[in-house]
C-alpha cells in the first residue's frame, strides 16, 4: 500500500492539472461562439492566453478574438529564416508579391509559430488573410470559415474619410495588446480628444467608453490629443504597471495602466524624443544580462535599442525639443530594412526585413 499511494498522489494531481487547465481554456472561450469570420480588413494582431488570436478590423472598427487551437506547447525555438516571404506568401495566395501587402507580424508564445496579417490586393476590394509560418518555415493559410470566436464593436469610432491626408476610420485601432484579462486598444475616437486608449475585459461583454490621452510633444513644441499611440508595450516602472507608448515624430510616453478607465481623461509622461521625421511601427521589452530594455523598429530611423535604466527617475519633457531628449537609445546599424518585429522566444526577437530589390525575409535574430 506504501508505494501505490504516491502513484495515486502522482495521477490524483496530473488529472487535477489537466482539469484546471480545461477549466481556464473554457473561460476564455465561454462567449464564443463556432462560424465564419467575417472581416473587412486585418491587423493589428496579439496573443492572449490559450492560442487565443485577437485580430482587429480598422474598417470596422471591430477586434476579433479568434481561438486557433494552436496551443501545442514547445520549447525555444530554432533559429528560423525564410527568404523571399512575401513571394512565398504571394504564391500561397495565388497572386504576385506586388499585390500583397503584410499589414502584422505576432508570435504564439506556446507554439513560436508566426502569423501574419495579409492584405491580398491593395485597393477597397483588398481581402484579408490570416497566414500561418511553423517553426520549420513551411506556410499555410488559417481558414477562418469555422472557427470558435467572438467580437466587440468599439462604439465610438471615428467616420470614415477617405479624402483625408490620413484616415482616420483606419486608425480606430493602432495596437493591441493582452494584460492581466484585459484586451489594451490604442487608436482614435470620434471625441475631441480623440487620442484614446481602452482596457476591455475579456472575454468579451459590453464595450465602455475609451480613456482619452493628451501628450505634450517636445518635437512640435504642444500638448496634443489627436495624433494616436503607433505601439505600445507593457512595463513596470517601480511597483506599478506602465504602458511606453511611442508616437510619430517620435516620443516616448509613459501611462499608469491603472488609469485607464472609461471616460477618464489622462496625460501622459514623455521622457524622451527621439527623433522627428519617423514612425515608430512595434516595440518589445526584454531583459539581457539582468537589465531591462526597449527594442523599437521605425519607418526611417532603423531599430532603436532603448536601455530603462533610471526610467524611474526620468524627467518629465515639458518644453520644444529640437531633435532628441531624455531616454538614451542605440541604433542597431546592422538591422536593416526591419518593417516588423516581435518576441520570438526568451533568446531571439523575429524581424520582418526588406532586402535589396523589394523581397523580404523573416528571421529570427537573437535578442541585442
Amino acid at each position: 500500500m506504501k508505494r501505490i499511494l504516491p502513484l495515486i498522489v502522482v495521477l490524483t494531481f496530473i488529472v487535477l492539472g489537466a482539469f484546471t487547465q480545461g477549466t481556464r481554456a473554457a473561460k476564455w472561450t465561454a462567449d464564443m461562439k463556432e462560424g465564419k469570420v467575417t472581416m473587412q480588413s486585418m491587423g493589428p494582431l496579439a496573443f492572449g492566453p490559450d492560442g487565443i488570436l485577437f485580430a482587429a478590423d480598422t474598417k470596422a472598427a471591430a477586434l476579433f478574438a479568434i481561438a486557433t487551437g494552436d496551443t501545442k506547447s514547445a520549447a525555444d525555438a530554432a533559429p528560423l529564416k525564410v527568404e523571399g516571404i512575401n513571394q512565398k506568401v504571394a504564391a500561397l495566395l495565388g497572386t504576385a508579391a506586388d499585390q500583397i501587402l503584410i499589414q502584422d507580424l505576432v508570435i504564439n508564445p506556446i507554439s513560436h509559430n508566426a502569423y501574419l496579417a495579409v492584405s491580398r490586393g491593395r485597393g477597397p476590394e483588398a481581402v484579408p488573410v490570416l497566414v500561418r509560418v511553423k517553426t520549420g518555415g513551411s506556410l499555410e493559410v488559417v481558414s477562418l470559415d469555422k472557427v470558435k470566436f467572438s467580437r466587440a464593436d468599439l462604439p465610438d469610432a471615428p467616420a470614415e474619410n477617405a479624402t483625408a491626408r490620413s484616415n482616420p476610420r483606419l486608425e480606430s485601432i493602432t495596437d493591441i495588446g493582452f494584460i492581466d484579462g484585459r484586451v489594451l486598444i490604442a487608436g482614435l475616437s470620434n471625441e475631441e480628444f480623440a487620442s484614446t486608449l481602452r482596457a476591455i475585459p475579456f472575454p468579451f461583454s459590453t464595450v465602455a467608453g475609451p480613456t482619452s490621452v493628451e501628450i505634450y510633444h517636445g518635437a512640435h513644441g504642444r500638448f496634443e490629443t489627436r495624433a494616436p499611440v503607433r505601439t505600445f508595450a507593457q512595463f513596470k516602472i517601480g511597483k506599478e504597471e506602465h504602458l511606453l507608448a511611442a508616437y510619430t515624430c517620435t516620443p516616448l510616453v509613459q501611462f499608469p495602466i491603472s488609469e485607464l478607465k472609461p471616460g477618464a481623461k489622462i496625460k501622459g509622461k514623455t521622457i524622451a524624443e527621439l527623433g522627428n521625421g519617423n514612425r515608430p511601427i512595434d516595440m518589445i521589452v526584454y531583459q539581457k544580462d539582468g537589465k531591462n530594455f526597449l527594442l523599437m523598429a521605425n519607418s526611417s530611423r532603423g531599430v532603436m535599442k532603448i536601455s530603462t535604466e533610471g526610467i524611474e527617475s526620468a524627467g518629465s519633457i515639458t518644453a520644444p525639443v529640437k531633435d532628441k531628449q531624455g531616454m538614451p537609445y542605440e541604433t542597431l546599424t546592422s538591422w536593416t530594412g526591419v518593417e516588423q518585429l516581435d518576441r520570438f522566444d526568451s533568446k531571439q526577437v523575429i524581424v520582418l526585413r526588406r532586402a535589396e530589390g523589394g523581397s523580404m525575409i523573416l528571421e529570427s535574430l537573437p535578442l541585442p
